[in-house]
Order: structure tokens, then C-alpha cells, then sequence
């Protein structure tokens, strides 16, 4: 899929600028795209470059994390909610273990860990499975909640953000968690009403009213406060949060009679080979990108569904963060190449900056995450997967949307 979406980009670019020259005599279009593929191949570089202390700081912290059994003590309190959502695997079944500790690395931004435990989970759920080439409902379960994840952590934006020049990188901390979770609530209700799960189990309500009660409460408090006090205090509370649990990690680990530095260490070295291994993916989309840019078509398809938006009585400077949204289900690399150019195009605290962050943080990479799980147990039958995954995906970029107008509208 990534590849057709690439390949379309640069030929629609160059579609374009054979317009824009010989039709309406733009005779330095073809310069401008050359010159665009020149400072996106340097710009992926200076990125990934600028982001290895950063990632080889983090990945020392989760190294320590998954050592220490923090994540592994995060899966067993989501055990007693999994059993009741899932309720076609047996409750001591390997699956149990693999499910929770997927979305355990998830929430705490453990991707390179995450894939690994949901193939494993998908294998397992597959030996109850008595019709191989179709998704259980478990599976499809499993698979709406991993697509819609909430993230406590996501590093990856601030990394970003961090690299473009924001003030306060983790003043999208709030309105990520908000659209997240929206994102992973919607999936879970419209699965469990397909499924006939009961919903109203007492111990999926306890689970469910205390993420309200959590969100409830994040609302109420910045409901009552400025747009500029809201991102100060959005960063302050995801700062807080964050080096608090740099602090538990470390602690817990040194408790456990572990040598953290070197954990620290080991984990830390992956940084530079992660930093490094994206510049390819980033140079591919970001040259594509930016050849859309220069070639004027990106800024008229823009322009269009600006003006229709505008033409319905709404705010169209959601518009520029769309590329982003309409991305993410389809590939994580090129929505993150598209966050990382609204951010230089607009700047990173601009509104269409801040939205294509929470955008990029809001859902998963739905369509890659299908392909990868449902081809690691040679699934050919989704049955409603699909569907119930894009749902909780409208409603994540929805929710980004609304937040973003509340907290830097």
C-alpha cells in the first residue's frame, strides 16, 4: 500500500508541474520541485541525526523498564478487564499473557517490544481458533484496541517536536491522551455491541469509569483555564509525568538488585541503529512530499477543501493538519514524514504544527498493523475488523480536531 501512495505522490507531482509550466507558464516549477528533493533529502538526515540522543536516552529508560517487570506488573492489572472483553479464551490461557503485554508496551510506548508480544498473541489466539483463515473474535478484539491504543507516553511526537523547534514540546501531552482515548473507547464500544459483549460486567465498567473518570476530570480542570494556561499546563503535567517515570523506572530497577547503567547503557547504544535505520523511510515520503509542495498541487487540494469547509460556516484551518490524519492509518512513516513538514512549513507551534501532533499521537497505523498481525497467522477473512478499527480512527481524529481548537484554537 505505502509504495502505490508513494509512487502516486511523485507522479501527481510531476502531473503538476507539467501543468503549471506548459499550461500556465510557470517556466521554474521543475526547478522548484528539484530544488525541494535537494532540502528534503538533507532534512531527513539533519532529523534523524538530531534525534539519536534523544531516542538512545529513552530506549536506555525502557530497557530498564521491561527489566525491572514494570511492564510485565502494568499487564497483570489489565488481566481481570482482558478475560471479560475476550471471553472465548480460556482464563489461564498462554494468550492472556501475550495480549497484556502488548498493550502494556503500548502504553508505555514500547513499539520495538509491542510487535513482538501481539504476533505472539495472535498465534496464540489462533490455536482456539477453529476456522484458520478467519479472524476470532478475540482477535479482532485484540486487534481494535492494539489500532487504538491509548499511549501514556508519546515520546515519539515530543522527539519530534523537540527536533522542529517547538517551545514546549509536550504541550500536545493532554490533547494526545484526550484523542486516544476517544479513539480506544469508540473502538471498544462499537466491537463489544457487534460482538454482544455485555458491556455493563461490572468489572468492564470499573475499567471504563475510571478512564471517564480520568478523562472527566482532565476536562473539568482545563475547562476552567486560559488557551495559554492550558498548554503551559499540559506540558507542565506530561514534564511531571515524565520524569517521574524516569524516577520509578530507575528505582524499581535498583530495588530489584539490578545494575541500571549498564541496562541503561545497552539499551541506549539501539538509539543511534533506530536513528539511523528511519533515514530512509523519512527521506522516501519527505522528497515526495515536498515534491507535491513545490509542484502547487498539495496547497490546491488544500485550498479546496478549505474553501468547502468554509463554504459550510466552519473553521478551515484544520485542513492543513488533514494530510496527517488521512495518513496514519495507512502508514506510520509517512504520517510522520507529513507531521514533520506541516511542522517546518507552519512551524511547530503553529496550530497546524500542534495538530498534526496530536493527530500523529491520536491512533495507530491501522492498515499496517492489520497486514502485519493477520499475515503472521495467514488470516484472509477480517470479517469486521476493518470496520470497527476505522471507527475508533474517525473518532480519534475527531476528538484531535475538537482538542486542538480548545487548547490552541
Amino acid at each position: 500500500m505505502l509504495h502505490l501512495i508513494w509512487l502516486v505522490f511523485i507522479i501527481s507531482a510531476f502531473l503538476a508541474s507539467v501543468y503549471q509550466t506548459f499550461i500556465l507558464g510557470q517556466l521554474n516549477t521543475f526547478s522548484d520541485v528539484m530544488e525541494a528533493v535537494t532540502v528534503m533529502a538533507s532534512t531527513s538526515v539533519d532529523i534523524a541525526i538530531g534525534l539519536i540522543g534523544l531516542l538512545a536516552f529513552w530506549l536506555g529508560v525502557f530497557q530498564v523498564a521491561e527489566s525491572s517487570g514494570l511492564v510485565s506488573k502494568l499487564a497483570n492489572g489489565l488481566a481481570p478487564f482482558l478475560s471479560r472483553i475476550m471471553p472465548d479464551i480460556p482464563r489461564h490461557h498462554p494468550a492472556h499473557g501475550s495480549i497484556t503485554m502488548n498493550i502494556s508496551a503500548n502504553l508505555l510506548g514500547l513499539d520495538n517490544a509491542a510487535t513482538p508480544f501481539g504476533i505472539k498473541a495472535m498465534q496464540d489466539m489462533q490455536s482456539l481458533s477453529t476456522q484458520k483463515d478467519t479472524l476470532t473474535n478475540a482477535q479482532i478484539m485484540f486487534l481494535v484496541l492494539n489500532t487504538s491504543s491509548v499511549t501514556l507516553f508519546p515520546i515519539a511526537v515530543f522527539l519530534y517536536r523537540a527536533e522542529q523547534g517547538a517551545l514546549q514540546p509536550t504541550d500536545v501531552f493532554i490533547p494526545i491522551l484526550l484523542a486516544t482515548s476517544a479513539s480506544t473507547l469508540a473502538g471498544l464500544i462499537v466491537t463489544c455491541l457487534i460482538q454482544r459483549i455485555n458491556l455493563f460486567n461490572h468489572i468492564i465498567l470499573l475499567y471504563v469509569a475510571g478512564l471517564m473518570s480520568v478523562l472527566g476530570a482532565i476536562i473539568l480542570y482545563f475547562s476552567q483555564l486560559s488557551s495559554q494556561a492550558m498548554g503551559e499546563q499540559s506540558s507542565f503535567i506530561a514534564n511531571f509525568l515524565l520524569f517521574s517515570f524516569i524516577v520509578l523506572v530507575l528505582v524499581t530497577g535498583w530495588r530489584k538488585g539490578l545494575n541500571v547503567y549498564d541496562l541503561f547503557i545497552d539499551g541506549a547504544k539501539k538509539g543511534f541503529e533506530v536513528a539511523i535505520s528511519i533515514i530512509p523511510y523519512l527521506l522516501a515520503m519527505l522528497i515526495a512530499i515536498g515534491m507535491l509542495r513545490a509542484s502547487g498541487l498539495l496547497d490546491v487540494i488544500v485550498s479546496v477543501v478549505a474553501n468547502g469547509v468554509a463554504f459550510l460556516g466552519l473553521d478551515p484551518r484544520f485542513v492543513d493538519g488533514l494530510p496527517t490524519a488521512l495518513m496514519k492509518p495507512l502508514s506510520g512513516s509517512g504520517a510522520r514524514a507529513l507531521m514533520v513538514e506541516t511542522m517546518q512549513f507552519h512551524g511547530a507551534d503553529s496550530f497546524a504544527g500542534r495538530l498534526a501532533s496530536v493527530l500523529q499521537g491520536s491512533t495507530e497505523t491501522t492498515f499496517y498493523v492489520l497486514a502485519v498481525y493477520l499475515g503472521a497467522v495467514g488470516v484472509k477473512y477480517s470479517r469486521h475488523a476493518v470496520g470497527c478499527c476505522l471507527f475508533a480512527d474517525v473518532a480519534g481524529i475527531s476528538m484531535a480536531i475538537i482538542v486542538s481548537y480548545w487548547f490552541f484554537g
